[in-house]
């Protein structure tokens, strides 16, 4: 991570707190404050922020809630000043698709004990976090390594085309290295992470083969590409 939790909050974080303002406007209930701030605290990314006991407290979420208050063109009343750019980019990317809103805060909060904290903090070159924030991203790569459903996903491929081939560009190891190359292709979770909900199982239709350099052109920027807009950068 570029930055502390301590300075900046998470992209999740913020989308989470939208989400309560979405939901209960200025002045959220003492109890949504608290359950929010206890959430925040339990985000598995730098995990030993929580040992202090006013790292993401309600006041602090009451703060940020307000925050989103002064962005708001339609509020009534006057809010925080304060805001980071942060705050006004989520509000700019979520307030005007409430139920992607809502989908994405209620994915974050039901995979945050799927994943451990090195997986939460894990970062990649190349691979930028989607735009729903962190936690869904590791879960989504999560996903795409599982060793079980990768290797049925390629047998399935095999048995049904003969080859592993590149979803994308067409590429095939096999055919290019020989041996070497026989059996290897990389897999991609195609449900939108906003959609990615805890214990749900991956199907096979939810991946796709892709080649190398393929797969990071899909992740290295924000938003992440679907495969038909991937197939449109490539030449005919």
């Amino acid at each position: 991570m570029a930055r502390s939790r301590s300075t900046a909050w998470l992209r999740d974080e913020l989308i989470l707190a939208l989400d309560l303002y979405r939901r209960e406007g200025r002045n959220p209930t003492a109890a949504s404050v608290a359950e929010l701030s206890h959430t925040l605290r339990s985000i598995p990314i730098e995990v030993e922020k929580a040992e202090d006991p006013g790292f993401r407290n309600p006041a602090g979420v009451y703060l940020k809630v307000a925050n989103f208050v002064s962005i708001d063109p339609d509020a009534e009343t006057a809010g925080m000043s304060r805001g980071g750019r942060g705050d006004a980019e989520v509000f700019g990317e979520f307030w005007a698709e409430p139920d992607r809103l809502a989908r994405t805060a209620a994915a974050i909060r039901s995979n945050l004990d799927s994943i451990t904290q090195g997986q939460a903090e894990e970062s990649e070159d190349d691979v930028a976090d989607a735009p729903e924030g962190a936690v869904l991203t590791r879960t989504h790569r999560v996903r795409e390594r599982n060793r079980k459903i990768v290797a049925r996903k390629k047998a399935e491929a095999l048995k049904a085309n003969g080859n592993l081939s590149c979803e994308g560009c067409r590429f095939d190891f096999a055919t290019t290295y020989g041996e070497r190359g026989e059996g290897f292709i990389e897999c991609h979770h195609t449900v939108p992470v906003s959609k990615l909900k805890r214990g749900q199982r991956t199907d096979l239709r939810d991946l796709a083969l892709l080649c190398s350099n393929c797969h990071r052109i899909v992740h290295r920027r924000q938003p992440w590409l679907d495969l038909d807009a991937l197939q449109a950068l490539l030449p005919d």
